[in-house]
């Protein structure tokens, strides 16, 4: 083949430093359509985000040549860098060393981008470790609780 064409669909999770309320809903429109720009300019489109105060949902069709553990940390850092530019509020605003990267097949595409987009109604019911959990159990992600909330 002449060419490489790859579609992998990552559902990626990741929270806020101690999982601090640090995203007010004020910031969410500026903050989601950057990291669609950041995502875009590494060549993994974000094709869904959704989140809360605390914590972040992205669906990513990731680049066929980058690592997803790089495109999650440029999309944090520059992120983070970018969020600190808006106020004394987010002067100490940092990101969660760890993500959840989960692979999704095409036929999940809408049902993913539906649950992105319902995080706020989803989280009045249920909390983000227990959410978090549920998913890495749903994969068979292994985990050591010790490091998980850290």
């Amino acid at each position: 083949m002449a060419q490489t064409l790859t579609r992998i669909l990552i559902h990626t999770i990741f929270s806020t430093k101690n999982r601090q309320p640090l995203i007010p809903p004020e910031i969410e429109p500026e903050l989601y359509p950057y990291i669609v720009t950041i995502g875009r300019n590494l060549g993994s489109p974000v094709l869904a985000i959704g989140g809360t105060s605390d914590h972040l949902h992205l669906l990513l069709s990731l680049s066929k040549t980058e690592a997803l553990a790089d495109v999650v940390m440029h999309i944090k850092k520059d992120s983070s860098l970018w969020i600190k530019t808006k106020g004394a509020q987010f002067d100490g605003f940092h990101w969660q060393d760890g993500y959840a990267g989960l692979s999704i097949g095409q036929s999940q595409l809408e049902i993913i981008r539906r649950y992105l987009a319902r995080q706020k109604e989803h989280h009045r019911k249920t909390t983000f470790q227990d959410e978090l959990l549920t998913f890495l159990k749903k994969y068979n992600v292994e985990y050591n609780e010790r490091y998980l909330w850290t």
